[in-house]
């Protein structure tokens, strides 16, 4: 794909986001690995021919400051936030199972507005998943009272006996590229290695499991998963599973929606515990190829730019 095509399908993705980037991030997110001065050289030229837009120092399709000025107070309360996330992650890698918690969303991306919530990715022991997501929900369950549920949203859980991701596509890649690892630096090592395939769509990316610190055990821990690490442990675990997927299919099916306005729907398995892929990752997907494709549609059939693509 030519360079300059490459660029422009990295705007359009995250212009799905409202999020402009900066030159250096327009390359980490390219979907082929290119020279630098290569890049450099097709950038400027579609920004001097006004197919793509500089905005202090920010890239977008779009010549609209506001979206600089969004992401730069984004950044700023994220900040913020990602301390506070810090501070979650360390409560939540004390509960029993838990082996590895990471930071996901928006915030990884290192972006807050004023709905933001804390969205962590959780690895879990193998088989014990769903004992660890109960606790772990009865006790955000508390954190109603004082106001605090909001740094507590525990989206998707892997355990470490699946922690290959199963939908591969660019949404799905780039959330794992973006994943800011808070607690367990090993179980994230295997985590990235089981999911080199993302490396097809962002060649140009890295981990970073550097920020990861390591989970200390604790009395209380270690009581409960010696108390569960038999075959009742494993019948409940099964039997949460079941209760919630009959929960959430109910509640699928009734249309009910998140304080984001999506249908809520959750994918259970013995390994996983994610938000249904239907509800938002499909449809997003769906929206970003429609606009890539009228994008591209645009500029090859451009005056200007006809012979440059072709």
């Amino acid at each position: 794909m030519c360079i300059r095509k490459d660029i422009l399908a990295t705007l359009t993705y995250f212009n799905l986001f409202d999020y402009p980037l900066r030159k250096r991030e327009i390359f980490i997110f390219l979907s082929h690995t290119d020279e630098l001065h290569a890049f450099e050289n097709a950038l400027d030229f579609l920004v001097e021919e006004s197919v793509i837009f500089r905005v202090n120092e920010f890239y977008c399709l779009h010549n609209n400051y506001s979206l600089s000025e969004r992401r730069n107070k984004g950044n700023e309360k994220a900040i913020q936030m990602l301390k506070k996330a810090n501070k979650a992650a360390a409560i939540i890698s004390r509960f029993p199972y838990v082996r590895g918690v990471a930071v996901s969303g928006s915030l990884s991306k290192n972006f807050a507005d004023d709905n933001a919530d804390v969205d962590f990715f959780i690895i879990t022991a193998t088989d014990r998943l769903w004992i660890a997501r109960t606790f772990l929900h009865a006790f955000k369950k508390l954190t109603f009272l004082f106001n605090m549920q909001h740094y507590f949203c525990m989206n998707y859980f892997i355990d470490e006996a699946a922690p290959e991701i199963i939908e591969k596509n660019i949404y799905t890649a780039t959330e794992i590229a973006t994943l800011l690892p808070l607690q367990g630096m090993e179980v994230f090592e295997k985590f990235y290695l089981a999911n080199s395939w993302t490396k097809n769509y962002l060649p140009n990316n890295y981990m970073r499991i550097s920020t990861a610190k390591q989970i200390n055990g604790n009395r209380v821990k270690y009581f409960i998963e010696k108390l569960f690490n038999n075959r009742f442990g494993s019948m409940l675990d099964s039997y949460f599973m079941k209760i919630t997927d009959k929960r959430w299919t109910a509640k699928t099916i009734r249309q009910k929606r998140n304080t984001r306005g999506l249908v809520m729907g959750l994918q259970a398995s013995k390994h996983y515990s994610k938000p249904d892929p239907a509800n938002f990752q499909f449809k997003l997907l769906q929206h970003y190829e429609n606009d890539l494709a009228d994008i591209f549609y645009k500029y090859e059939h451009s005056s200007k730019l006809t012979n440059e693509f072709l």
